[in-house]
């Protein structure tokens, strides 16, 4: 197309239009009436679903963390020791496991995670630690580190 004036080129909007709006549109697809074939309540529409979008992935990962640690502190309450000494206890040991790491341990291989409370309380045993966080003992079994690890690998080898 050729303007000779500089009002008629404002005026056309050309196939950046068709995009833009295109764009919106595929968003709105599975929208539900107007919401979807109606480009001004469309664009509203989308924009809002983005927004929640994005403040869902944020959310969608503080859910896990707390699911984390919900995992952890029933497995700890099992072995007698708290969340907090089980982290102190592997960190002093040197065992870099993070949250997914131990609540993956505590629900699937409970006799691993059973080893690491054993470990991290020895570590704490040794180091003279005292929790002072949870006011109430932890209700569980007590556990020991040789019981633990020596007896569960002879029954294996037998």
């Amino acid at each position: 197309m050729v303007f000779l004036t500089i009002a008629n080129l404002i005026r056309v909007r050309g196939p950046d239009e068709f995009w833009r709006k295109r764009k919106i549109f595929r968003l709105a697809a599975h929208f539900i009436g107007r919401r979807r074939n109606c480009y001004s309540v469309a664009v509203r529409n989308v924009h809002r679903a983005l927004t929640y979008s994005t403040k869902a992935r944020r959310l969608k990962k503080q859910d896990m963390k707390d699911l984390w640690d919900t995992r952890i502190t029933a497995a700890c309450e099992q072995h007698n020791i708290t969340a907090f000494s089980l982290r102190e206890g592997l960190e002093r040991a040197n065992v870099m496991l993070d949250r997914k790491s131990l609540s993956d341990l505590a629900a699937w291989e409970p006799k691993t995670f059973e080893s690491l409370a054993a470990v991290a309380s020895q570590k704490l045993y040794l180091d003279g630690f005292f929790d002072g966080t949870d006011k109430k003992a932890p209700t569980g079994k007590h556990l020991d580190l040789n019981n633990v690890i020596l007896d569960d690998w002879l029954k294996e080898k037998k």
